[in-house]
């Protein structure tokens, strides 16, 4: 039996690798791809007659574990692919105003359609909206690979604020669901945001220094595990952990600009370059395969019947127009040039899940169906699909490259201008 286990894992990580070809040459994500074979092998298992041996995944939560180590993986992903110059700051603030003002418009608008269609009270109508309101970075980012440079770098920093600003709202709302004035609210979330930033700097600086410092060749993985543990022990004290994910990730790769007067001293740039590629390569790597096994996953556990509902497929449509129109509305006011395939790369997936397995169970309402999730996530992927298609490839060299073998050269290319600037010779 143990074999069987072996060769069932092995196929699912050899045919995530064929998903991620068939993605780059087709511009189908391959998070969809993934979706729906954990649907078909449901169906299979379901078929003959093996689908109550998928009960451990909800007994010992595993979706909610591969998520979050996937969540961090693919956060730390991002901040490695971005660089902080001064020439990039107006797609930085620009797709941090979007994130912010998409986030707070769509969860209002998707609370009243909750409201108007479930008759939910208005707090479970926010705690509920929320999740569906966050844009996925985790489909986002292996999706925009063969986007025009500018438009992927957008892509990685919206789809990354949203998901940081929409886990931070979420437990937010959550820790204040006692009530409380909103002086008393409000100056909990600023002051909580504000501890967090601080603490983040100082200790991704620290964790930066460590891991220039350290000699063992064994030290990537044991990096990657501090952050997962300090991500954990931030989320029992109510922190938004992720925070200090992207933070780390942008400084062990933005040295220069954290790392300066006298603190320059302390870190020697050249050294971090094979490092730096190092843990990019084995943060890619172990991004896919959490991503991999998460969306097969969550394919074996939705159910199908539950689109069958005419109300799933009301409350899921008008929730997919207010998040189209309302994302047209911040691209215009905010974008300067087209918006096309932008409009339409907003898809829901990993954190949209997590956050909804995160609801406790004194706010669960048996009137909201699962359904209108995976009807959501199914939908936008889609969506995002036919338009990346549709659009085709926006890449700006003739000879198409690997996806991951892309990134590394544009990356060591970032690195090496960088360390020219730093250290001219």
């Amino acid at each position: 039996m143990d074999y069987y286990i072996v060769i069932g894992l092995s196929l699912i990580i050899i045919l995530s690798h064929f998903f991620n070809v068939i993605s780059d040459r087709t511009n189908i994500p391959s998070v969809v791809l993934l979706l729906g074979m954990g649907i078909l092998m449901k169906a299979i298992l379901d078929f003959f007659g093996y689908g109550d041996k998928l009960d451990f995944i909800y007994r010992f939560e595993v979706l909610p574990v591969i998520g979050t180590m996937g969540l961090i993986l693919i956060v730390l992903e991002a901040a490695l692919d971005l660089k902080l110059t001064r020439d990039r700051w107006p797609v930085i603030w620009r797709s941090f105003v979007i994130a912010l003002l998409s986030l707070a418009f769509t969860t209002t608008a998707v609370a009243l359609i909750l409201q108007y269609f479930l008759f939910l009270d208005t707090f479970q109508a926010f705690l509920y909206a929320m999740p569906l309101s966050i844009m996925s970075s985790a489909i986002v980012i292996p999706s925009v690979t063969n986007l025009l440079p500018e438009r992927k770098e957008f892509m990685i920093y919206e789809s990354t604020f949203s998901d940081i600003l929409g886990i931070m709202a979420f437990y937010f709302f959550l820790g204040n669901s006692d009530g409380g004035s909103a002086a008393e609210v409000t100056w909990g979330v600023t002051s909580s945001i504000i501890l967090t930033i601080i603490l983040s700097v100082v200790i991704s600086g620290v964790l930066v220094w460590l891991f220039h410092k350290m000699t063992s060749h064994v030290k990537l993985f044991l990096v990657i595990a501090i952050l997962m543990f300090l991500y954990a022990i931030g989320k029992l004290f109510h922190f938004s952990s992720l925070v200090l994910i992207l933070v780390f990730g942008l400084m062990l790769n933005n040295p220069e600009l954290f790392f300066r007067g006298r603190l320059a001293g302390y870190i020697r740039t050249e050294n971090l370059k094979p490092l730096l590629r190092d843990f990019h390569i084995i943060t890619l790597e172990s991004a896919f395969v959490l991503r991999t096994f998460f969306f097969i996953i969550f394919g074996l556990t939705v159910s199908l019947t539950g689109l069958l509902s005419i109300k799933v497929l009301l409350v899921s449509v008008a929730v997919i127009l207010v998040t189209y129109l309302l994302r047209y509305v911040m691209l215009k006011l905010f974008k300067n040039d087209s918006i096309d395939p932008l409009l339409y790369i907003t898809p829901r997936g990993l954190i949209t899940v997590l956050l909804f397995f995160s609801i406790p169970g004194e706010f669960l309402n048996e009137d909201f169906d699962a359904g209108i999730l995976l009807f959501t996530i199914m939908a936008t992927s889609l969506i995002m699909t036919s338009a990346l298609i549709r659009r085709g490839r926006e890449l700006s060299i003739p000879d198409p490259i690997p996806n991951e073998d892309a990134e590394l050269e544009m990356y060591e290319k970032e690195l090496d201008d960088s360390l020219k600037l730093d250290n001219p010779e």
